[in-house]
Order: C-alpha cells, then sequence, then structure tokens
C-alpha cells in the first residue's frame, strides 16, 4: 500500500502537468506522511541533495557548453564536420555532418539539450533547405544528442556518481563512457548513410582546400577543449570539477579574445539563461533525492529487485528488464 500511496501521488501529479521536480517533492512529502516520517527529515533530503560539492561540475560544463553554442564555436565544428564528410561525398552527407559534429560537441558540453539547441538551430534549416524532410533532420539531431551522455563531461555521470554516494567515481564513468558513445555516433552515422541511399537523400559537398584549411584551423580551438578535458581528467592534472572551470575560462577566451563573434553586452543573457538551466535541473536532482529517501525507507528498491529475480536469476534477463523500466521512467522523468 505505501508504494502505491508514493507512486499514486507522483503520477497523479503528472498527469495533471505539475512539473516534474515538484511532483517527486510532493510525492515524497505525501508518502512521507503516509508512513509516520516528519516533513522535516524530506526537508534535509533535499538540502542534501545538492549540499555536495561535486555537484560544481554542472554549472560549469553548462556555462561552457552555452558559450561553446552562441559564441560561435558550434557553428565552426559544424563546418569542420562538413570538411570531413565532404572527403567522402556520400549520400546523406549533411545527415552524418549533423552526427559528427555533435559528437565534438558532446565532449565539450556534456548535455544533449545544448548539443540540440546548437546544432538543431544550424543545420535543421540547413538540412531542409537542401531537400531533407524537416522531421528527419530533426529526429536526427535528436539521437545524435544523446551521444552527450555517454561521453565525458557527461551531467548524467556526474549524477550517476552522487546517487551512488561516491562508490563511482566521475572520472571511472566518464572515461567508461567513450567507446559506447563514439559506437553510438558511429551506428547513427552508418544508418543515415544507409537511408540516403535508400531515400536518395543529397549527396554531401566537398569543401575547396584552401577553405577546408581554413575551416581546420578556426575548428581546433574548439577541439581544443576536448583535449583539455580528457587529458586533463586522465592525466591527473585537475580533477572533473577543475575541468569544467578550466572549460569555462578557455571557451570565454576563444570566444571573446579569438572568434569575437559575440558581444559583451549580451553575456549578462547568457549567464541568466545558463542560471534558469542550472537551477532546473539542481531542483529536479533536490527533490529526486527525497524521493529516493522515501523510497528507500518503504524499501522499494528491495521489493523491485526481489519481483526481478521472482522473473529470472539470469543476468541478461534482469539487466533487460530494468533497462525496460529506464525506458518506461525516462518517458516521464529527465536524467
Amino acid at each position: 500500500m505505501d508504494i502505491f500511496i508514493l507512486l499514486g501521488t507522483l503520477f497523479l501529479c503528472f498527469g495533471i502537468g505539475m512539473p516534474i521536480s515538484y511532483s517527486l517533492g510532493l510525492g515524497a512529502l505525501v508518502g512521507a506522511l503516509w508512513i509516520g516520517i516528519p516533513p522535516e527529515a524530506v526537508m534535509l533530503k533535499i538540502s542534501d541533495g545538492v549540499s555536495k560539492v561535486a555537484m560544481l561540475t554542472i554549472p560549469f560544463f553548462v556555462l561552457a557548453g552555452a558559450i561553446m553554442a552562441e559564441g560561435g564555436m558550434a557553428r565552426r565544428l559544424v563546418r569542420f564536420a562538413n570538411v570531413i564528410v565532404g572527403l567522402v561525398r556520400v549520400r546523406g552527407g549533411l545527415s552524418a555532418v549533423n552526427i559528427l559534429a555533435t559528437t565534438f560537441l558532446s565532449g565539450i558540453s556534456g548535455s544533449s539539450v545544448a548539443d540540440v539547441s546548437a546544432i538543431g538551430s544550424v543545420l535543421i534549416p540547413q538540412m531542409e533547405k537542401v531537400g531533407y524532410p524537416r522531421p528527419f533532420a530533426t529526429n536526427v539531431t535528436i539521437s545524435a544528442s544523446v551521444q552527450a551522455i555517454l561521453v565525458p563531461p557527461s551531467h548524467n555521470a556526474v549524477i550517476y556518481s552522487l546517487a551512488t554516494g561516491g562508490t563511482i567515481s566521475i572520472i571511472s564513468l566518464f572515461m567508461a563512457g567513450v567507446v559506447p558513445g563514439l559506437l553510438l555516433g558511429a551506428s547513427l552515422v552508418a544508418l543515415v548513410v544507409f537511408m540516403g541511399y535508400r531515400n536518395g537523400h543529397p549527396t554531401g559537398e566537398s569543401v575547396p582546400l584552401k577553405d577546408a584549411v581554413k575551416i581546420s584551423i578556426e575548428a581546433m580551438w574548439g577541439l581544443i577543449t576536448v583535449i583539455i578535458i580528457i587529458a586533463g581528467i586522465l592525466l591527473g592534472i585537475f580533477t572533473a570539477i577543475e575541468a569544467g572551470a578550466v572549460a569555462c575560462i578557455w571557451a570565454f577566451c576563444v570566444t571573446m579574445f579569438v572568434y569575437r563573434d559575440y558581444r559583451w553586452k549580451d553575456l549578462p543573457g547568457l549567464v541568466h539563461r545558463t542560471l534558469k538551466t542550472v537551477a532546473m535541473v539542481l531542483t529536479l536532482i533536490a527533490m529526486a533525492s527525497s524521493f529516493g529517501y522515501v523510497m528507500a525507507l518503504m524499501q522499494m528498491p528491495a521489493t523491485i529487485t526481489k519481483f526481478f529475480l521472482t522473473i529470472s536469476n539470469d543476468k541478461y534477463v534482469i539487466l533487460m528488464l530494468i533497462n525496460f523500466m529506464l525506458l518506461v521512467l525516462g518517458c516521464l522523468m529527465d536524467m
């Protein structure tokens, strides 16, 4: 009965259109009152959910991604990806450019939302202009942005590390995501090229050598960010938090002093938008922390585990069930 009260409140809030973070918080509060836990305990867990130094990784990388997206770095990465894809001139080339550019930006922003807004604003209109269906262009952009969840500096990896109480380090999760992220990108490229030949999509255009050299040099400033983040963490020069701070400084310097496409008067607006994003994410994490606390008191994880084990003891079947559960929850909840 306890579980039904907790989940019932949560899904009722979802049903009436309440924001997910507040739905989690209200569900935790109702569940705590049902089992006789004082509301103060829930409030403390909400506070504890974001009272972790490792959380600084998120605002740093969100800000770095925002600077790169709006300061011209994302646009230059798109042009660089176009140079690479133009060497082979395959059908569906612009789709492959979309995915490759997202791969580059994912290694900088760590956020699918940042990737979609930065790459999508440039490439979706461009793909539509040359003859791609708009739904296809949009879906390619969204699917490619999933790479940001896997490759470092993934915000989700940071949250996962915090959810496990730090028993799995952020650096280990970062490194574990590199190969799956690149495999996802390569698989998506193969798929869009296949669809390009099947559906007769436009062929990628080659870039003149002189322009290709210029574009590559400009894009290198952005790609150096990826090297700074990954090499710095792997070599132990700085932590994941410090990597985020360094990425912010580097992105700011490149945008304002190298590219010089961005106006100083626009910076306050960029910081304001970043703060809104960070506040939304951290509120969600804080509320989820209290919801998880009440779930633990109700022994819901143990109940779910016991239910899975009644179906099968095979580890692959259990992994499939967990992934199915995450798929269902992922339709309703972020991160």
